[in-house]
Formats: structure tokens, C-alpha cells, sequence
């Protein structure tokens, strides 16, 4: 009797969990000494890296194809993306499925750390200078506690032309 009581309170309690967050929920991920976030709802898996499956005259930030359950998957290595020395794969890395625009494609960053609510009060406007990522795909910079996460617009950097990943696979 108690047990199921305890069950309908968790139901009741279920319906609006998730929806009252104020501010919105990233996935942090860092590549090099870096800790990047990206809009969460964009995540559809998180898997181990598997070797890939090179695609000729592809650049080289593109390592490759994998078969996710009979879908053909992109692989972009971030860390190569954006200029950050020579890749290592080792156990800790790995490949961030996204579903962008009804596409799937899998990004390869060196390791998964949590996912973090960040407010809007949290978001500061991302810095007008010379980086290793073109201003043009940040969010912002998430600070929380003595963390800071560079917010990566993944929708715009992942269909952007210099990617070409989303227009390719269109069409």
C-alpha cells in the first residue's frame, strides 16, 4: 500500500521535472586543456571511439564514417577542427552523437565530464578576439563556480559551409 503511494507522489511530481529549469542544460566536453559545452538536446548518444571508416579526398578534420545501426555517421574530430595538436585516442575519448536538423553526425572530443544548468546570468557574451574557434559559432561563456565553459553553437558550426557536413548529406 505505501509502496504504491510513494509511486503515484513520484508520478504526480514527474510531470513538470525538467520543464521549470530556468536556464538551459549543456553537456560539457573538453578538447585539449579547454571545457567546451553544448546544448544537451542536441546529444542523442555518447559512445566510446571506435575506429572509422576514411572516405577519400575528405578533410582532414573528417576522420571518417562509422554504421550506427544501419545509419551511415559522419565522424568530425573536434580537436583537429579546431587546430589543437595532434590527436591522441585512447580510452577516455569519446564520440558525441548529435542529431542536428534531422542529421546525425559524431563528433570526437577527448573526454565527457557532466551536464551542467547554466542561467541566463551564467551565459556571459563570448569575447570579440582571435581564438581557436571562430566567434561566429559561440554562445557565450558558461561560469560556474571556478569553471568556465566555452558554449558552442553546434547547429550553426556543424551546417556551416566551411563543415559541409549538413548541405553534403542533404543533398
Amino acid at each position: 500500500m505505501m509502496q504504491s503511494t510513494q509511486q503515484h507522489a513520484a508520478s504526480a511530481s514527474d510531470d513538470k521535472s525538467g520543464r521549470d529549469i530556468a536556464g538551459h542544460e549543456f553537456l560539457a566536453f573538453t578538447l585539449g586543456k579547454e571545457e567546451y559545452g553544448i546544448d544537451i538536446l542536441k546529444v542523442q548518444e555518447i559512445r566510446g571511439y571506435e575506429t572509422v571508416t576514411r572516405i577519400a579526398n575528405a578533410p582532414e578534420f573528417i576522420k571518417g564514417v562509422v554504421n550506427l545501426r544501419g545509419i551511415i555517421v559522419p565522424i568530425v574530430d573536434m580537436r583537429i577542427k579546431f587546430n589543437l595538436g595532434d590527436p591522441t585516442y585512447d580510452q577516455f575519448t569519446v564520440v558525441i552523437i548529435l542529431n542536428i536538423g534531422g542529421r546525425v553526425v559524431g563528433m570526437v572530443v577527448d573526454s565527457v565530464s557532466d551536464v551542467i544548468t547554466l542561467s541566463p546570468e551564467q551565459v556571459k557574451p563570448a569575447p570579440e578576439m582571435g581564438t581557436a574557434l571562430n566567434t561566429d559559432y559561440l554562445i557565450g561563456l558558461g561560469t560556474i563556480d571556478q569553471r568556465m565553459l566555452i558554449l558552442v553553437d553546434i547547429d550553426k558550426l556543424m551546417s556551416s559551409a566551411e563543415m559541409g557536413l549538413i548541405e553534403k548529406m542533404a543533398a
